[in-house]
């Protein structure tokens, strides 16, 4: 483990992953400075969340606000950029040019973990994917017939707490499951135990400097695994089945079909979903007894299958878990029924990747004829709208365009012409205004479905904010 005592840091980003890695290093002996481009006065929540530190902890722990001066870089061992700081600021680009090594809390919390890391990532599906992973290590360490090999299963990262603020409480018989986003495996050097790659498709463009750059960064889970590590990868995606040849152990698929020779992992077999271990098949569950909507989810449930398989999680605390598990918020949450519609959150779709996925998530016999009143919108993200534009022609009833990227998405989709099915656009400066415009033009039986994508950052803190927004607005509509 690193000694970190009389390290100078600089933390860039004062939000959840900045805090807690400014709280470990002080904590650890290290002279912290927290730098963030918002001035003091808007970040008193921020500095009331370290209150709590003795004051020798405290006393290591300064702050730099409004803006990113250079001069923070005399004397400093290490530069940690949070997750949505981008590599191209020029406080970074600059430490990176004098030679200052650069990390982050996720790189520093593996870099000390005691315990076996599950890494999970992808442009789609990796919230769902680690909460189910850790649902079914939860399952197997509380179910009085198993005899788990796990003590206790810690899940965060790119989601929820991050993992490095529950460090000091892991064991070595425990085991982390991960989210980890490209802005943070960009930096890393470090691989988790099992990592997994549930799919590369064009995301955070706007990010990224090209579809290139983006690939580099998810490949990284990879790169740094050894010889007893081992890779999941989503067969069916062309973008994670792409990086089979740089696997340094263990190899797991999941997919339509029966893993590759010298590969395990997950597949469909008729109505079912079977593990495969190299010799055998066995089922684990009908894949109509999985609670969430869209095949994309059922892509998700065999890879988190794979996932436990890989590390040695029974087959029945998957099953259990599978049929129990339902969802996470904002992933087409169901929000409420009124007046005979149904609304639907999910504020999560920030590429108009997971739009299609979204809407396909209703062709089931039962739905496939519900006209879909679809709010779209956010900010872009320098993606292609143009196969989405055509589902929305073949599917959508009306489209009701918000926030920053409207016209473009406006644009992209065009009016309807005499060849093709009716269906209309409007557009509306924020979500609250679409939101009742929806619930003038929706009738009994229809669809109405939040799936922006775009992000929330045109009016919103985040998506998750965006989506209990549109919650709250929705569930107003009853006082109407």
């Amino acid at each position: 483990m690193m000694d970190w005592t009389g390290k100078r840091v600089i933390v860039i980003g004062a939000a959840r992953q900045g805090l807690a890695l400014a709280r470990y290093l002080g904590s650890h002996g290290a002279r912290v400075v927290i730098n963030d481009q918002k001035p003091s006065e808007q970040l008193q929540d921020a500095r009331g969340l370290l209150s709590d530190l003795d004051g020798q902890i405290s006393a290591r722990i300064d702050w730099s606000c409004g803006g990113h001066p250079m001069d923070l870089l005399a004397g400093a061992d290490l530069v940690c950029p949070s997750g949505g700081v981008p590599f191209d600021l020029p406080l970074v680009a600059e430490a990176v040019r004098r030679g200052i090594p650069v990390s982050n809390d996720s790189q520093i919390f593996l870099e000390a973990c005691p315990c076996k890391t599950i890494g999970i990532t992808g442009s789609a599906g990796k919230t769902t994917t680690t909460t189910l992973v850790g649902k079914i290590a939860e399952t197997t360490i509380n179910s009085p017939g198993e005899k788990s090999l796990y003590r206790k299963v810690w899940v965060g990262g790119n989601i929820g707490v991050p993992l490095l603020s529950m460090l000091e409480q892991m064991e070595s018989g425990d085991l982390a499951v991960m989210e980890l986003s490209s802005f943070q495996l960009e930096v890393m050097t470090r691989s988790v135990d099992i990592a997994c790659v549930l799919n590369i498709t064009p995301n955070h463009l706007d990010r990224h400097s090209s579809m290139e750059a983006y690939v580099a960064a998810k490949r990284r889970i990879l790169e740094f695994q050894a010889s007893e590590s081992a890779a999941v990868l989503g067969f069916d995606d062309p973008g994670a089945r792409n990086l089979m040849g740089i696997i340094q152990g263990k190899g797991y698929t999941f997919g339509m079909e029966i893993p590759p020779l010298g590969m395990m992992g997950v597949y469909i077999e008729g109505e079912w979903l079977c593990l495969w271990d190299g010799k055998e098949t066995t089922q684990i569950l009908r894949v109509d007894h999985i609670q969430l909507r869209g095949w994309h989810n059922v892509e998700n449930v065999m890879a988190a299958c794979a996932i436990s398989q890989a590390a040695n999680l029974p087959v029945g605390a998957m099953r259990e878990a599978i049929r129990t598990f339902t969802g996470v918020p904002h992933r087409l949450e169901w929000v409420s029924s009124w007046r005979g519609v149904d609304w639907y959150n999910d504020s999560i779709a920030t590429a108009p990747e997971r739009v299609t996925a979204a809407i396909h998530s209703f062709d089931s016999p039962t739905d496939r004829y519900r006209p879909i009143v679809l709010l779209a919108g956010g900010r872009d993200k320098k993606l292609p709208w143009d196969e989405l534009a055509g589902l929305i022609h073949q599917r959508v009833e009306h489209l009701i365009l918000f926030g920053e990227a409207a016209g473009l998405i406006a644009e992209s989709v065009g009016d309807p012409k005499p060849t093709t099915r009716p269906y209309s656009i409007d557009l509306c400066k924020g979500l609250e205004q679409a939101v009742k415009l929806a619930a003038q033009l929706a009738e009994p039986g229809d669809i109405v479905l939040l799936s922006p994508g775009g992000t929330s950052f045109d009016e919103f803190r985040d998506f998750e904010q965006r989506g209990e927004a549109f919650k709250r607005w929705v569930c107003n509509l009853s006082c109407m």
